[in-house]
């Protein structure tokens, strides 16, 4: 999570510190912990090899239906034919559920969300480890399901307070991890079936000053788990690489390129902050991503759709109507980015500071979202497989 969980830079030329890299501080656990504190929160402890996905454990049509036909039909990598998908990550429900604060936010825009994206660790627990949770479950039946997997174990549930201890990427390319972490969440994607979108270490380029380790050593990490599903039969996942898509980082964004044969979408995190994080500029929704999708498809590929994995403005408190039209604008705007095929909104604040509030529950950025999300260019089919 960036605009509220890694926390990137603001995507102005100055390299004040954002929701990428420093949204917030993050404590950096070293990786001798890791054992210590597997063993203390029993994450491991009789567990069996194979993760139980028989009977109700996931859903029964994940695979089945009519595939969509015709010119908008999406192709095996999940781009749509036309348009692009309309998604958003909702942080869980008070009461704990993903389902209900999908539902409640799909209430407040007037639509069913194409895309749901949630951030997993790499516990193994079932709160925050376990790949398709019974929520993600019920919600991929008619949506498509994005996956974001940290080699990371977070101290509190969803992260609270965000810390977190770093696998380390030089590790998870070792092999160290296989058989206890990576390949029973593995064996449950693959008998889900149907197709999900997976981002390992999204915005990667802000997780180097965190401990993870060097560009080498996470595209050595992310080879190493791609060709791991490949090697399990876990055939149904669609590769996305986030990075944040701050022109700070270009030279780390350009070294941690995994290569376009592990590849299917490129992605970014980019936000209007206007005075957020002592930013003072209002970025337009073109202005705010325009720059970054350019630098990447001259400087990392050209020949992969891109993802705005995380989007979304603060709010004008002396012009309340600028987050409405910043809102309504974007499917005339997009429309200049033709290679932009999925729109992730960042449904959550950064932190209680108004000028941060990201969300468009209700008010002005409601009203925008809720217009932006009728438009036809969003109205794609959603496989069922």
């Amino acid at each position: 999570m960036t605009g509220g969980h890694r926390g990137h830079e603001p995507s102005d030329s100055r390299g004040v510190t954002g929701m990428g890299t420093a949204k917030r501080a993050y404590t950096a656990v070293v990786l001798v912990a890791v054992a210590a504190l597997i063993a203390g929160l029993g994450v491991w402890a009789g567990r069996s090899e194979e993760p139980d996905v028989s009977g109700d454990a996931l859903p029964d049509n994940a695979a089945s239906g009519e595939a969509p036909t015709g010119p908008c039909a999406p192709s095996e990598t999940l781009v749509p034919g036309c348009g692009a998908w309309w998604g958003a990550y909702v942080p869980y429900a008070g009461n704990g559920s993903l389902k209900d604060a999908v539902l409640g936010f799909e209430k407040r825009i007037g639509r069913k969300l194409d895309l749901v994206y949630n951030y997993h660790d790499m516990s193994g627990t079932e709160l925050d480890g376990q790949l398709l949770t019974p929520d993600e479950q019920e919600l991929g039946r008619d949506r498509l399901l994005m996956l974001a997997w940290e080699s990371t174990i977070w101290t509190e549930p969803h992260h609270e307070n965000w810390t977190e201890t770093q696998l380390g990427w030089k590790n998870i390319a070792s092999g160290k991890y296989d058989e206890e972490i990576l390949d029973p969440q593995i064996r449950r994607i693959k008998s889900y079936g149907k197709r999900v979108f997976i981002s390992f270490d999204q915005e990667t380029d802000a997780r180097i000053k965190e401990g993870a380790g060097t560009p080498e050593e996470f595209v050595a990490a992310y080879r190493h788990l791609h060709d791991r599903f490949r090697e399990l039969g876990a055939d149904n996942v669609v590769w996305v690489w986030t990075v944040s898509g701050y022109l700070g980082s270009a030279d780390e964004m350009k070294a941690l390129y995994p290569g376009d044969e592990y590849v299917d979408w490129i992605a970014m995190d980019q936000y209007n902050y206007y005075q957020c994080h002592n930013t003072t500029d209002w970025k337009s929704f073109l202005r705010s991503q325009r720059p970054s999708y350019e630098w990447l498809r001259e400087n990392i590929t050209d020949d992969k759709p891109v993802m705005l994995a995380e989007f979304a403005t603060a709010p004008d408190a002396d012009n309340p109507t600028r987050q409405r039209d910043w809102y309504t604008r974007i499917p005339a705007d997009v429309k200049k980015l033709p290679q932009v095929r999925a729109l992730v909104h960042w449904n959550r604040p950064p932190s209680e500071e108004p000028a941060c509030d990201l969300t468009v529950n209700d008010g002005p950025g409601l009203e925008g979202y809720r217009e932006a999300g009728k438009n036809g260019y969003f109205h794609q089919p959603v496989p069922s497989r």
